[in-house]
């Protein structure tokens, strides 16, 4: 089912395939907010839930210095495994893309990136 423009002539933007109620209520994400944004802000949040791991690991390889490739490997290990758990959790994901839902329609209504907003906030304080 197709609705018809005026004119005889249609453009793009013009027309478009009727949608059920259930694809109209879904937001639609470009593929770079799929594969770029969102897995940005799960890395972001994975890096805070595993700040324990974190912190070994950077320890680990400021006393190590170049060898830390060979000393560290159990702190590499478990900092890896613990990010991984976040990264393939359904729910984890399905959770910052709810943020960044928020983000975007944040930004869409006042034009103010999450970032400027966030430093606005620490310089008025």
């Amino acid at each position: 089912m197709r609705r018809e423009c005026g004119g005889g002539h249609c453009g793009s933007a013009d027309w478009q395939m009727e949608r059920p109620a259930s694809a109209a209520e879904e937001p639609k994400l470009r593929h770079v907010e799929k594969d770029v944004l969102i897995p940005k802000i799960m890395r972001e949040k994975a890096k805070e839930l595993c700040s324990d791991k974190v912190q070994d690991f950077t320890k680990c390889c400021q006393e190590t210095g170049f060898l830390m490739v060979v000393k560290c490997q159990q702190e590499n290990a478990a900092l890896k495994e613990c990010l991984t758990a976040y990264y393939k959790d359904p729910a984890f994901y399905e959770e910052c893309k709810m943020e960044y839902l928020k983000q975007r329609e944040e930004f869409r209504a006042t034009g103010i990136p999450a970032k400027q907003k966030q430093q606005k906030r620490l310089t008025s304080m």
